[in-house]
């Protein structure tokens, strides 16, 4: 590894830390995937299907709201873990999946 490969893994590792220590009212996905050390994708998948609570906020990056997650809701993962997943909507007692 040469000494400019290992200064910037230095500079992404004193980002996180960085991250770490800053407490924030609201995170993105992208923040909360780098303190979890999971995937953005995961983080948004989560929100998508409530295992996390989040909201939708305009991000100003285009037509679609983005995924936000506040600090009490992080705390709450850190004690806890992911909420269980929602179980599917029933109509009259039925699943709404068709049977095939």
């Amino acid at each position: 590894m040469t000494l400019e490969q290992r200064l910037e893994k230095i500079e992404e590792l004193l980002l996180v830390l960085v991250d770490q220590q800053t407490v924030r009212d609201w995170y993105t996905t992208k923040q909360v995937a780098r303190l979890l050390q999971r995937a953005e994708f995961t983080v948004r998948e989560w929100a998508r299907l409530g295992r996390l609570k989040a909201e939708k906020r305009i991000s100003g990056r285009g037509a679609y709201p983005a995924w936000v997650i506040s600090h009490e809701e992080l705390l709450r993962y850190e004690r806890e873990g992911l909420l269980p997943t929602p179980q599917p909507a029933c109509v009259n007692g039925a699943s709404l999946r068709r049977s095939m």
